[in-house]
């Protein structure tokens, strides 16, 4: 039986005027009722809910037969003009049920949860009929209603729709399409949906209650833990009393330290890519909500160091760098090469670090037509601030290198050129290399190609199609073999992953010309034999500061997440010390000591992000996860 509504019906008058309103052919008997697949909600025209056009309805001749009758047989008590009027426009409420319109409806409507098959629209009942209601737009011709702008996911300041119907989704319940991914089910049918659902929402909201009740008191958030693999990385600074027992040892020398690694999401990305925030309330998308949440978690975080990525260069220049400079920062930032306005940025506490040097990379070059993308990269080389060794030092090197999952060609290329950059800045008096820290959104999922390249400093590409790469996708677009070598002589970089350019400088100014011209030959067989040679190699040792699967189960972890994916392609790797437990094996560094990985926060995996309806949600306003280490310096 009908509820009474929050306001009475409109009269006999009033109902005949929205009937010659609407769009009719033939007789009354030609009025259609939905189908089963059809979502009232939608509003006038739409489809069901796997379309998002408008458009005619169609249902099947058995569903309108059915849903007629359904109208005769469960309303025959309500007066003919109100049965017409409710089988088009009348929609059932609940008596909680609260709709307050302050603007067009046409402009910042949206319709949520099942209703009755007789209701083939929802009527949009104002809480106050007052002189100043006007009739909504879509109430006229058809061909008008055809050629508004009528947008789903307008809202407006102005509008405010209060529907808490137990069929309604949730804001912070996953898309639909996500659960079913998760738990392993197919699309079958809306009518097992419906009969599911409110089964699979109460799970839903309780396993969103339990995760809110196990991981934080605020509602939206889960918090990440940190994990310790030291018991003497307990403390995230470096007190005086910990200072001179560093100073105490002689032999060794340690400073502990933090780096973050954060794609911070630039502001002309998320517009020029709208379609993976979908599942996202318009207003968590501007940047005026945005930043403030990202500066509270770098705040929060309080790293020594900061990598990020997607650092939009008008909101750098007018706010980034400002607030981290009050934050106590000094701040290194290369803008990309092309029309996009983003970059990457490293930042490091002055109190902890004093800069050596600064060097940007351009992976752009237009004399080579591989290179042809606007990608960089920024390296710089660190001096800590304690007693030690005058020449300790760190580098720390971020990139971005390029997303198209079918080009693994240029993200090896580019690669090759961050790595040969670092070997031209790391290197120290004695002939190794100082402790190196990458970070970056590398575009390329663990155990990829690219990532064992990184990691065991070799690869073998021969016969690997260009698709394959960087792993993003599971059914490659791009199958083209890598050619061998992948670029050309002209960059100046060897298989090694270092500058041949500078080699050959030192040697002419040393003045051994007659040597550098025999030599010249030599290098041409090296160089024609490389050419042969379908290996990559690189002098660096490096390991991973994360595992990417949770230990107990084996779920991956992930660092971004959207509508279209949730993956990891972020990473922070570094050349781990010889004692260093964390480390993968076989991941050490030469003699100058090395790094010791003391703790992280922990990484979350698709299930737990989709609990706060993923990335970015009201309190996480990237699409990426910042990620966090803690790194001891030693120096024997």
């Amino acid at each position: 039986m009908l509820q009474k509504p929050l306001v009475e019906l409109p009269t006999r008058r009033f109902c005949c005027a929205l009937e010659r309103a609407l769009p009719r052919s033939g007789t009354e008997s030609s009025a259609r009722a939905p189908g089963p697949g059809w979502r009232p909600g939608l509003g006038v025209g739409f489809r069901t809910r796997h379309g998002r056009g408008p458009g005619p309805r169609t249902t099947s001749p058995r569903s309108e037969r059915e849903g007629a009758a359904a109208t005769r047989a469960g309303h025959s008590m309500l007066p003919r003009h109100v049965q017409r009027l409710g089988r088009d426009w009348i929609t059932h409420w609940n008596g909680s049920q609260i709709l307050a319109l302050n603007s067009p409806v046409s402009s910042c409507m949206r319709w949520a949860g099942h209703y009755p098959p007789w209701a083939s629209f929802p009527l949009p009942i104002p809480a106050d009929f007052s002189a100043n209601w006007r009739l909504p737009p879509f109430l006229g011709p058809w061909r008008q209603f055809q050629n508004s702008n009528w947008h789903l996911d307008n809202y407006t300041q102005s509008c405010c729709f209060h529907l808490p119907n137990p069929s309604m989704k949730p804001e912070g319940e996953e898309p639909l399409t996500k659960k079913r991914r998760l738990s392993g089910q197919h699309d079958t049918s809306a009518s097992e949906e419906e009969t599911n659902f409110s089964n699979e929402k109460e799970a839903s909201c309780l396993s969103v209650a339990q995760n809110e009740e196990k991981h934080s008191s605020k509602k939206g958030t889960i918090k990440r833990h940190w994990e310790y693999f030291c018991q003497q990385s307990r403390t995230m600074k470096i007190s005086e009393n910990k200072e001179s027992d560093q100073s105490n040892k002689g032999s060794e020398a340690t400073f502990d330290f933090t780096v973050m690694s954060y794609n911070i999401l630039s502001q002309n990305l998320l517009e020029d890519n709208s379609h993976l925030y979908k599942h996202c309330r318009q207003r968590l998308l501007f940047w005026t909500y945005r930043f403030p949440n990202i500066l509270q978690e770098i705040k929060q975080l309080d790293a020594d160091v900061l990598c990020l990525q997607e650092v939009q260069e008008d909101h750098y220049r007018t706010e980034i760098k400002s607030s981290l400079e009050s934050l106590g920062y000094h701040c290194e930032y290369k803008m990309r090469t092309g029309r996009k306005p983003d970059g990457c940025a490293i930042c490091f506490k002055t109190s902890k670090f004093s800069l050596i040097s600064s060097n940007p990379v351009e992976f752009f070059r237009r004399d080579i037509p591989l290179l042809d993308r606007d990608n960089v990269g920024l390296v710089l080389l660190l001096q800590p601030r304690f007693h030690c060794k005058t020449n300790a030092a760190i580098c720390v090197a971020n990139t971005h290198l390029l997303y198209n999952p079918r080009r693994g060609d240029i993200k090896l290329t580019q690669l090759a050129m961050l790595l040969a950059e670092i070997a031209s800045v790391a290197p120290q008096k004695d002939g190794s290399f100082c402790p190196i820290i990458i970070c970056g959104d590398f575009n390329s999922v663990p155990g990829s190609p690219l990532y064992r390249f990184i990691k065991e400093g070799k690869l073998n590409y021969e016969g690997l199609a260009i698709g394959k790469v960087s792993g993003q996708e599971q059914f490659p677009r791009g199958q083209r073999i890598l050619s061998i070598p992948i670029w050309p002589k002209k960059l100046g970089i060897s298989q090694n992953c270092v500058y041949e350019i500078k080699q050959q400088q030192k040697e002419e100014n040393a003045g051994e010309k007659l040597e550098a011209a025999k030599l010249g030959n030599t290098q041409e067989i090296v160089v024609a034999s490389e050419k042969l040679s379908s290996k990559l190699r690189h002098h660096f040792k490096l390991s991973s500061v994360y595992s990417h699967y949770l230990p107990e189960t084996g779920v991956p972890e992930v660092t971004t997440c959207h509508s279209r994916s949730a993956v990891t392609v972020d990473y922070i790797f570094y050349s781990a010390a010889n004692d260093d437990a964390a480390a993968q094996p076989g991941a050490e560094d030469s003699s100058h000591g090395g790094l010791k990985l003391l703790g992280r926060l922990a990484l979350l995996t698709e299930k737990d992000l989709w609990t706060v309806n993923g990335l970015p949600n009201e309190n996480n306003s990237s699409d990426h996860l910042p990620l966090l280490a803690e790194f001891r310096l030693i120096e024997r």
